[in-house]
């Protein structure tokens, strides 16, 4: 945990289809407006459209696709410090 409440909204997408804008402008709005969230990271283990970077940056979101999730999975780097927004956990958490 990031010493945040976790906000959970999900949406499954059809195999093989990218995450697209659409997408995270609904996980953006319900992220923020409906659990206050501070920082809004989309995750999948797909890919995200070509469109989806510019938007993300724009709306202060971070993305983790399945090249992050494999750095991380790895032992190679912790997830913060792959998406350097994201503060460390809280030490004792």
């Amino acid at each position: 945990m990031l010493g945040l409440p976790p906000g959970k909204p999900c949406e499954a997408t059809d195999r093989g289809s990218a995450v697209g804008t659409p997408d995270l402008q609904w996980v953006n709005g319900t992220a923020r407006r409906l659990y206050g969230a501070d920082i809004v990271l989309v995750v999948t283990i797909g890919r995200f459209s070509t469109h989806c970077a510019p938007l993300a940056a724009r709306l202060r979101m971070h993305l983790a696709d399945r090249r992050v999730l494999a750095t991380c999975a790895s032992g190679g780097r912790p997830l913060w410090e792959l998406l350097p927004k994201v503060p460390p956990p809280r030490v004792g958490r």
